[in-house]
C-alpha cells in the first residue's frame, strides 16, 4: 500500500488546524469573563479588598452563596421568575405560533400590511411606550400582580415572524393531503404542521424564557412590593451602596445564582437551537 498521501490532503489538515486552533483560542477569550466571575464568586470579599490577585490562589469558600440562600425572600423569588418566565414562555409560544400559522397558510383581507405592522414593532424600544404601559397598568391596577408582569412580554413580534418564516418552509402538499382526508384547518395546524415546528418552538422558547429571566426593567417598575420581586430584582436590593467595593464576591455570587438556571436550561435544548438555526429538521 503506498503511503503517498493525495495532492492537497497535507494543505487541508494544516488548514484545519489552523481553524480549530482559532477557535479554542476564540471560546478562551469568550469564556475568560465568566471564569473570573465564577472565581471571584466564591473569593471572601475582605480578601479581594486587599488584592485582586487573590483569585489566583486559596482559600475558597462558598459563603456567598450561603448568604443568597440565608435571604429570606431569596426561594420566593425564584418562585417569582420561574412563574413570570414560564407564563410568559408558554403565552408567547402559543400566540406566535398561532399568528405564525395564519400569515403563512390562510388568506385574509391586509395580511401583508398586518404582518408589516406586526414586524414593525421590531423598532419600537420598550422604552418609548414605557410611561403609556405603566399608566395603563396602573389604571387596571395590573401592577404587582403576575399578569402585570406577563402580559407587556406576550407582544413578541420576533416570535410571529419566526414561526412565521418556519411555517412557509414546510411544504404545502401537507395541507392539501390532510384536506384531503377532510381534516379542518385547527387539525391540521395541531397534528400536522404544529410537530414539525419543534425546533424553532425550541429555539424561541429558550429566548424568550432567558429575556424574561434577565428582565429587570419592567419588573422593577411595575413589581413595588417585595413578595412580587423577581430573582434579579430581588438580588439587587439586597446589595449595599458600597456593593462594587466591599462585596464584590457577593456581587459576583449573585450574578452566577441568577444566570445558572439559564445555562442549565439552554444545556437541555442546545440541539433544537442549532437545529433551529441551520434549518435541519429534528430525526
Amino acid at each position: 500500500m503506498s503511503n503517498e498521501r493525495a495532492p492537497g490532503t497535507v494543505g487541508r489538515t494544516t488548514g484545519d488546524r489552523v481553524i480549530l486552533g482559532l477557535t479554542i483560542a476564540t471560546a478562551l477569550i469568550m469564556t475568560a469573563p465568566l471564569i473570573w466571575v465564577v472565581a471571584l464568586s466564591i473569593k471572601d470579599n475582605k480578601e479581594l479588598m486587599v488584592s485582586m490577585n487573590s483569585v489566583f490562589h486559596a482559600p475558597y469558600t462558598i459563603q456567598n452563596y450561603i448568604n443568597i440562600l440565608a435571604t429570606s425572600s431569596v426561594f420566593r423569588w425564584i418562585l417569582n421568575s420561574l412563574i413570570v418566565s414560564g407564563g410568559l414562555t408558554i403565552g408567547t409560544l402559543i400566540l406566535s405560533s398561532l399568528a405564525g400559522y395564519g400569515f403563512a397558510r390562510l388568506n385574509f383581507p391586509f395580511r401583508n400590511v398586518i404582518f408589516v405592522l406586526v414586524l414593525m414593532g421590531l423598532a419600537v424600544p420598550e422604552q418609548a411606550v414605557l410611561i403609556a404601559r405603566h399608566q395603563l397598568f396602573s389604571w387596571l391596577k395590573f401592577h404587582n400582580s403576575y399578569h402585570g408582569l406577563i402580559l407587556p412580554g406576550l407582544s413578541a413580534p420576533f416570535g410571529v415572524f419566526l414561526m412565521t418564516q418556519y411555517f412557509r418552509a414546510i411544504p404545502r402538499e401537507l395541507d392539501e393531503a390532510a384536506l384531503l382526508d377532510n381534516a379542518s384547518r385547527f387539525k391540521i395546524f395541531w397534528k400536522v404542521l404544529l410537530p414539525l415546528t419543534l425546533p424553532a418552538q425550541a429555539t424561541l422558547g429558550i429566548f424568550t424564557f432567558l429575556n424574561a429571566w434577565n428582565d429587570y426593567f419592567w419588573p422593577l417598575i411595575s413589581g413595588t412590593k417585595k413578595e412580587m420581586y423577581t430573582l434579579t430584582v430581588g438580588i439587587a436590593s439586597t446589595q449595599t451602596n458600597f456593593a462594587q467595593s466591599e462585596g464584590l464576591g457577593f456581587l459576583m455570587s449573585q450574578a452566577v445564582f441568577a444566570g445558572a438556571p439559564i445555562l442549565i436550561l439552554y444545556l437541555f435544548f442546545q440541539k433544537y437551537v442549532v437545529t433551529a438555526v441551520s434549518g435541519v429538521a429534528v430525526r
